[in-house]
């Protein structure tokens, strides 16, 4: 038998065994088994009420501050992720898509930008099929990029809290399995077409499922964290003339 269930059972017997006792002494105290036995009725009565307020509605409240916390610490790896992957992954594979011109205006994300406007992006992108001229791609560049993130994403994958966000999950996933590919292999430069249409398909397969990841971050940081969403306004990486750097009609 487990420790653990052998904790519970010990502690459901001697609490058992403790209202025994106390529902002895009342007896021997007053003297009064009728008004025992209706006091004791009562409270059996009462069990169902309290089953009732304890796990569907005390229970689901605690759950639901519970999943809200989980959510705010995933946010905040996400988040992580994004500043220190996401968003230079993104400038390197957006540069070499021919077909960004479709939707890069629709990317430059702005201070003024509602909730509407966020779905409207989502669907656009819906629509949307990312290209990749992987001869523009720097791919040494690419692979000592992601080799030298390699155990940050993998403490990603470790921590329990990610695995709550399916496709963000998917994408880590994605992006670990583009690592290996690309450590597999010694000279990027000189393979063969069959092999590098193979590594274009694991980039797509990144490219495509990190675009949507970093617009929903950007409207978490618009809703939650204006400061940190303005930093990122600034290093937009599907815009041209982001700056860091703020200018006086900023």
């Amino acid at each position: 038998m487990k420790e653990d269930t052998r904790w519970k059972i010990t502690a459901g017997a001697g609490l058992i065994l403790l209202s025994l006792a106390i529902y002895a002494a009342h007896y021997l105290i007053f003297q009064d088994a009728h008004h025992l036995l209706i006091y004791f009725i009562g409270e059996l009565a009462f069990v169902p009420i309290e089953v009732l307020i304890v796990t569907l509605i005390i229970d689901q409240m605690l759950e639901s501050r519970e999943k809200q916390h989980r959510m705010e610490k995933m946010k905040m790896v996400i988040g992580t992720f994004f500043s220190t992957v996401g968003t230079p992954l993104l400038r390197v594979l957006a540069g070499a898509d021919p077909t960004i011109d479709q939707i890069k205006d629709r990317l430059v994300v702005g201070a003024d930008w509602e909730n509407k406007r966020f779905l409207e992006v989502r669907a656009c992108l819906n629509t949307y099929t990312c290209g990749m001229a992987i001869h523009q791609v720097d791919m040494d560049g690419l692979r000592t990029f992601l080799v030298n993130q390699e155990d940050f994403l993998l403490r990603l994958v470790e921590n329990p809290v990610i695995l709550e966000h399916e496709s963000f999950t998917d994408l880590i996933l994605a992006i670990n399995h583009l690592t290996e590919e690309m450590k597999a292999r010694d000279d990027l430069a000189a393979l063969p077409s069959a092999d590098l249409a193979h590594l274009t398909n694991d980039i797509l397969r990144v490219y495509s499922k990190v675009i949507p990841e970093w617009v929903t971050h950007m409207e978490y940081l618009k809703e939650h964290y204006p400061y940190l969403f303005s930093l990122e306004m600034r290093r937009n990486p599907f815009d041209a003339s982001a700056s860091v750097i703020i200018r006086q009609n900023q």
